[in-house]
């Protein structure tokens, strides 16, 4: 049993349908947010057999025998050694199969790149529960894009996301949008990339080059969210979740 098996056929549908509205400006994005939910609740909070951050960052933390540095390079090794595997195994058949792997492609990453973001934060001493630090995970998967993001929505961010979302305590309401926008950002960067690679591969190399690609992002997704979440003091702690 491997990591896509936990996607229901709608799952795929509705990944399929984000997509196409992340690039269709008349969009009405409730695929996009459904997209997004469903990979925040199956990165952090896990299902089934698929452990969730919380879970990994206790098994990396007592591998590590404590050591928190330790288990977060132990974490961000895993996470590039799974969606390598998945860039692997959705690009096996090149064009052919772009239909139905594109799709699961964008779940599988995500959820890996969530799960390994929502644990290096839970290491540091976030509380990746609260639904600011869920969207602080969300926004450290965008990289330095999560400026343009949050200075769209009118928020003023010190050196990284994390702080600008501490001091300005958002609303449930102002997370939503922040979840949406990053959702959309994720599924047109993702799709074009896909989209170029998919279309130029054939069976077998497509594979190869699916694993190099996801391999090198989820790599560089860990090292922003060492940037992103530095650790966390109690006062830290206490200052962020929705006022």
């Amino acid at each position: 049993m491997g990591l896509f098996d936990i996607f229901r056929r709608q799952d795929i549908a509705t990944a399929r349908s984000a997509l196409q509205e992340a690039h269709d400006p008349q969009g009405k994005t409730d695929a996009i947010t459904a997209t997004i939910q469903r990979i925040l609740a199956l990165g952090l909070d896990g299902k089934a057999f698929l452990k969730g951050a919380h879970t990994v960052a206790d098994d990396a933390l007592r591998a590590a025998d404590g050591d928190t540095e330790r288990a977060i390079d132990a974490l961000a090794r895993g996470g590039v050694r799974l969606a390598a595997g998945g860039g692997f195994v959705t690009g096996l058949g090149g064009f052919v199969t772009m239909p139905v792997a594109l799709p699961a492609n964008l779940l599988g990453f995500y959820v890996v790149a969530t799960r390994t973001v929502g644990a290096i934060a839970k290491l540091r001493g976030y509380d990746i529960d609260d639904p600011t630090i869920r969207s602080a995970i969300l926004l450290a998967l965008v990289g330095a894009r999560s400026t343009d993001i949050l200075n769209k929505a009118g928020i003023s961010i010190g050196t990284n996301a994390l702080g600008g979302l501490a001091s300005s305590r958002l609303p449930a309401a102002a997370l939503m949008m922040i979840n949406k926008a990053v959702g959309f950002r994720l599924l047109r960067s993702i799709g074009a990339k896909t989209f170029a690679r998919f279309g130029r591969a054939v069976p077998l190399i497509g594979g190869i080059v699916g694993a190099v690609v996801d391999g090198a992002m989820l790599s560089r997704i860990a090292e922003h969210a060492r940037v992103e979440f530095p650790t966390s003091t109690a006062e830290a702690r206490r200052a962020w979740g929705v006022r």
